[in-house]
């Protein structure tokens, strides 16, 4: 399986080449890789001690960053070299400063794992969340290199439990531990023989809580909200769009609403525009703009969401009515926001437990998402409670970066 699954690699790498002529996320995804090598020649030396973490994407980076920046402090003298696998976490945190180094992952060959491991030469590997590449593993293990998943979750229905996985297990042999976000993962494991697992919980909790402490204001948002009860509307897709409009068209409350959609193409853009009848604005064109006379504000540039949340009296997050499912519902949590979502949720834990609590409303059509949105735009205390658990449910899940750090630190 593992023969097949190398000449699997190398076809799609190929494939990939064919398709990077079509497609500008994909032309990224193979022009990335092909300058990583020297880019490791040129900022690593053969005396430099490293760390390598390694992120799938945006969201597993944001849920290392915690683990990332608290290594970083415990080993100042390391160079800490960081990897994406997509493009959409390596183009938008490429000029992160937490990182010496960042660079794609190239693909799991066993030459690009030999190469790599060479150049970087890591004394400590972090992968996060997820992604198991059998031929960087087995490199690792063959080098003995300490290597930990931090924030793993597992499922029944992943390779590792499939009668032809064996090769799969056989790569969860280099992990040095496995730092879990619950008990069902370190059932899994411990069903494949593995001890050495202890449940820490998810880094999120830490990374969002961490949100308060900084300085979030945007005084153009607040020109906009000019004290209105506000919905912002994060990380939102065509489907969730369709929805929010029909509302934002035939409402009459007075409300206002911010709109961050997850993609921001000029043409969806213009689309999401003109298919609203009020008064609404683009953030590319706010300069000279009283946006105080507006009701919507489509926010079509990126990094800035995480700050507007902090104006938000209602959440809508988006991704929900897609798959895999709803985007990131913890930032909204932090700041003490009722959130609503979409009927995709059954893989994110954190989304599910908000729910089950009744912080979080999900919805599955145009005629629950106005009955969620006009019961929180009318009752100001079913917002705060519904608020208030949200934020208590964060603060209560903060510390899996102390569990880990502790356990790396007496390893």
């Amino acid at each position: 399986m593992l023969f097949l699954y190398n000449l699997m690699v190398l076809f799609a790498g190929f494939l990939l080449e064919i398709i990077a002529f079509f497609s500008p996320k994909m032309k990224l995804f193979v022009e990335g890789r092909k300058i990583v090598f020297l880019v490791l020649e040129q900022k690593i030396k053969p005396i430099d001690k490293t760390i390598w973490f390694h992120a799938a994407s945006l969201g597993e980076y944001e849920q290392g960053l915690p683990v990332i920046e608290k290594v970083k402090e415990q080993f100042p003298a390391h160079k800490i070299v960081l990897t994406f696998f997509s493009p959409s976490g390596y183009e938008v945190r490429k000029n992160n400063t937490v990182a010496d180094v960042t660079v794609y992952l190239p693909l799991d060959t066993k030459k690009n794992a030999k190469q790599f491991l060479k150049l970087v030469n890591p004394d400590l590997v972090f992968f996060i969340k997820y992604e198991y590449w059998p031929n960087y593993l087995a490199e690792l293990k063959k080098l003995n290199i300490k290597t930990y998943l931090v924030s793993g979750i597992l499922r029944k229905n992943q390779l590792f439990f499939k009668w032809y996985g064996g090769f799969y297990r056989e790569a969860l042999d280099a992990f040095t531990y496995f730092f879990v976000q619950n008990e069902t993962s370190k059932k899994l494991l411990q069903q494949l023989g593995k001890t050495n697992v202890a449940v820490s919980g998810d880094t999120r909790f830490d990374r969002v809580s961490t949100i308060l402490e900084k300085d979030n204001s945007l005084d153009f948002i607040s020109d906009f909200k000019d004290n209105t009860l506000t919905i912002v509307v994060g990380s939102s897709w065509p489907k969730d769009e369709n929805l929010i409009v029909n509302f934002i068209n035939s409402n009459t409350f007075n409300v206002k609403f911010i709109i961050a959609p997850h993609n921001i193409k000029d043409e969806q853009i213009q689309q999401l525009k003109n298919s609203i009848t009020k008064k609404t604005v683009l953030f590319s064109e706010k300069e000279g703009q009283n946006l105080a006379d507006f009701d919507v504000f489509i926010i079509d540039t990126i990094g800035i969401l995480t700050k507007i949340y902090s104006y938000a009296d209602i959440a809508y997050v988006g991704g929900g009515f897609g798959n895999p499912g709803v985007h990131n519902v913890l930032e909204p949590a932090t700041f003490g926001v009722p959130i609503i979502i979409g009927p995709h949720y059954s893989h994110f834990a954190e989304a599910i437990a908000l729910v089950n609590m009744d912080a979080c409303v999900a919805v599955a059509n145009q005629k629950e998402l106005d009955e969620a949105l006009e019961n929180l735009i009318r009752n100001a205390d079913i917002r705060n409670e519904k608020g208030h658990m949200c934020s208590t449910f964060v603060q209560m899940n903060k510390g899996a970066t102390a569990i880990i750090l502790k356990n790396i630190l007496h390893d």
